[in-house]
């Protein structure tokens, strides 16, 4: 990394803390929309690393979690480059949606095109002017409207140097993830940015638990590369992460109302019941049960379904048998 890093109109040298707004677009009435940027660099050189939030416009348990290590970190307690983007998805956060005005995800835009569609132009500022200054990153997100997420890291396992930053970020499952085209995750790879997704909670929504557990995430894995200097939490004896090679969607069978039996960081049982649909009356009842073994790392949160509706999001992987019930909750990893 030089000794002077330029994002925007401002140039911010080793031993500096900066705040760039980095201006994309105009509304209507010409009010200048741009992402809210801090730049935090230590005294002396070190690799260069970004923390993204809100790339999805509702899913804010990001935002707090970028917000909250702005609050504790200071450019003495690192060497090299932290760059904070609490929203990305500016237009998306203030209309509290996920997606773009022209209802494009800006998570299947990159790398983008300075002359394409509002989403495909932001995805190339922010490649330009982030991503391709770092050499890792992490992209927090949540589960989208009325689903929740376990607390989760998606990567590209095959990749060992991305294998070992997602097992040292410590979440409670690590699921692995092929990479999708236009998403953030490929582009930051073709220009060799080791980058993780985190996953936790639900959008428009504060987590507790999963704002915590991201944030000791991301001071692990900033302990690993050699940019954080300061103590971080460890890992509680005892619990790691599960490596987690596939995951699929259990659908409602059946419209009507869900009692649901297992919850998030239970594990599942091939035929076991996750849960009933119930017409008013509770006289029909229709039972949901899994085709294979595995961990809950998603489900709704809405009791009213529709025929064909996700219920449970299911993570599987060759050997089961170390997940119990009880292993995976939250508080031994917040």
């Amino acid at each position: 990394m030089s000794q002077s890093l330029k994002i925007g109109n401002k140039t911010i040298g080793l031993g500096e803390r900066e705040v760039v707004q980095l201006d994309v677009a105009k509304l209507y009435d010409f009010t200048e929309m741009s992402i809210p940027i801090e730049v935090i660099r230590g005294e002396k050189p070190g690799p260069a690393m970004f923390i993204s939030g809100a790339l999805h416009g509702d899913e804010i348990n990001g935002v707090e979690i970028v917000r909250r290590i702005s609050q504790e970190i200071t450019f003495k307690d690192i060497s090299g480059t932290l760059i904070l983007v609490p929203v990305v998805n500016i237009f998306g956060f203030n209309s509290r949606s996920r997606y773009l005005p022209d209802r494009r995800d800006l998570n299947r835009s990159f790398p983008g095109n300075p002359k394409g569609s509002l989403a495909s132009r932001i995805a190339h500022i922010f490649m330009k002017e982030v991503v391709s200054q770092c050499e890792f990153g992490i992209d927090l997100h949540t589960g989208s409207m009325h689903r929740s997420n376990l607390p989760q890291i998606r990567a590209y396992l095959d990749d060992s140097k991305t294998k070992k930053l997602a097992q040292k970020f410590g979440a409670p499952a690590i699921v692995h993830s092929e990479l999708r085209d236009g998403s953030l995750r490929e582009a930051a790879r073709k220009r060799r940015v080791t980058m993780l997704l985190f996953e936790g909670g639900e959008a428009l929504r504060f987590d507790e638990s999963a704002i915590k557990c991201g944030m000791k995430g991301c001071y692990r894995v900033m302990k690993e590369i050699g940019i954080f200097h300061k103590k971080v939490p460890p890992d509680k004896k005892g619990f790691k992460s599960l490596l987690l090679q596939d995951s699929f969607w259990l659908r409602a069978p059946h419209s009507g109302s869900l009692r649901a039996f297992k919850d998030l960081g239970d594990s599942v049982k091939k035929g076991e019941v996750l849960g009933v649909l119930q017409d008013l009356w509770g006289r029909e009842k229709i039972e949901i049960t899994s085709p294979e073994a595995g961990l809950v790392i998603g489900k709704t949160v809405l009791p009213l379904m529709n025929k064909g509706d996700a219920v449970f999001h299911i993570g599987t992987a060759s050997d089961l048998s170390h997940p119990t019930d009880g292993l995976y909750d939250l508080e031994f990893f917040v």
